[in-house]
């Protein structure tokens, strides 16, 4: 069962809280049929990407605060990623350097498994705001699919982030020079 999400636009007071808001419990989501249609009768469906772009506004924050404990409170304990990300933030800190105003532009979330306490998504982004006060804007990046895996603790955080894998379809054609159509 996969469901794709589209996402742009604003976050809502709903989208912000949550990071600290309890995972809805319920049946799985089923599979969509049609055209994606944001709005209230959605609550289940967009959660992900609710919780997706809360998570993403409150790194934002603790990069431009240059708080390392408070970007450490969006990871589960010893997730590399979280590590990789406090080790990045301390590097800048030392060069005297605040990224303010990083902003991802989400292009799509694909909602791999879920369950009350795990939910796992393959996400595509890109980071597409973001400056250095005294310095040059951030380079504009191209779009990054990844494998993100948020637990629940409390919080959804985030557990570990890694390279999305290719479709068994998709590695088949790449490979055979098959079109697979």
């Amino acid at each position: 069962m996969t469901i794709v999400l589209v996402a742009a636009g604003v976050l809502t007071a709903r989208e912000q809280s949550a990071v600290i808001a309890p995972p809805a419990a319920g049946p799985a989501v089923g599979p969509a049929v049609g055209p994606v249609v944001v709005g209230p009768v959605m609550g289940p469906v967009i959660e992900p990407v609710t919780v997706l772009r809360a998570w993403d506004r409150a790194r934002s924050a603790a990069w431009a605060a240059g708080d390392v404990a408070a970007l450490g409170r969006l990871y589960v304990r010893r997730s590399r990623a979280g590590e990789r990300d406090r080790a990045m933030l301390r590097a800048w800190l030392r060069r005297g350097l605040r990224v303010r105003g990083m902003v991802m532009q989400v292009l799509a979330v694909e909602l791999r498994a879920r369950t009350e306490r795990r939910m796992v998504l393959v996400v595509t982004d890109r980071l597409a705001a973001g400056s250095v006060p005294g310095a040059e804007a951030l380079p504009r990046d191209g779009p990054t699919t990844r494998r993100l895996v948020f637990r629940w603790a409390g919080r959804w955080r985030l557990a570990s982030a890694g390279q999305a894998r290719a479709s068994p379809v998709a590695s088949t054609a790449s490979m055979s020079g098959s079109s697979n159509s």
